[in-house]
């Protein structure tokens, strides 16, 4: 992985938010996959990590945004932790998988990539934390890559002309949302890895993961 992306290692990071600015609306889940490398060079997504987020003190919520998440932010069950402490969990097994595939950091791989890392920049910022494993602005956002395969700028679209499953009832939470554009990011790399390779079809992501 240290020489397929220049000391990056991809990781799928996906939020879901009460809101769509990152320095006033919550942060309200968040859920990150780092990917794996076989002998062959083809990807598969690696072990998912997630956690529900506690509303910062003085964040602002939108209705919409949580109408469009289903997310109740007072939910007795919820078990969501405060900002500093949903960091830590997160950010543990991105940089064991940072040292275990001899990469320098970690690269944020997301759909509008972006506004994921907005928001992690955000949090960051927000609670002085000093362990940020993540390049402070480049990305890889599937929105171009899947714009460039498929012609396809809408994750669920994207997802079907990759040729992958999507559910609309499991979309817009933070973990199904990694889980499939971790898929579509694998499915993209290694179809252009296998064309490279002079091979005709690249093995499918549950495949690779099968394996392991």
């Amino acid at each position: 992985m240290a020489q397929r992306f220049r000391g990056f290692l991809p990781v799928v990071v996906d939020v879901e938010t009460g809101g769509f600015d990152c320095n006033r609306h919550a942060l309200l889940e968040i859920a990150v996959q780092p990917l794996l490398i076989d002998a062959d060079g083809y990807l598969s997504p690696g072990e998912m990590t997630s956690t529900h987020v506690v509303p910062y003190p003085g964040s602002q919520l939108d209705p919409k945004a949580l109408e469009i998440t289903g997310i109740d932010p007072t939910h007795p069950f919820r078990a969501a932790r405060e900002e500093r402490a949903a960091l830590d969990w997160v950010f543990a097994p991105i940089r064991a998988a940072i040292k275990a595939a001899g990469c320098q950091r970690a690269i944020l791989v997301g759909h509008n990539a972006f506004f994921d890392l907005g928001f992690v920049n955000a949090a960051v910022a927000r609670t002085g934390h000093k362990r940020n494993p993540f390049h402070p602005f480049s990305t890889f956002d599937t929105v171009t890559l899947a714009g460039m395969a498929y012609g396809q700028t809408v994750l669920s679209r994207a997802v079907h002309a990759a040729g992958l499953a999507w559910d609309s009832n499991e979309a817009h939470s933070a973990v199904y949302d990694t889980e499939r554009t971790a898929q579509l990011f694998c499915t993209v790399i290694n179809r252009w890895h296998a064309a490279h390779a002079g091979q005709s079809s690249a093995p499918s992501c549950h495949a690779l993961a099968g394996a392991r």
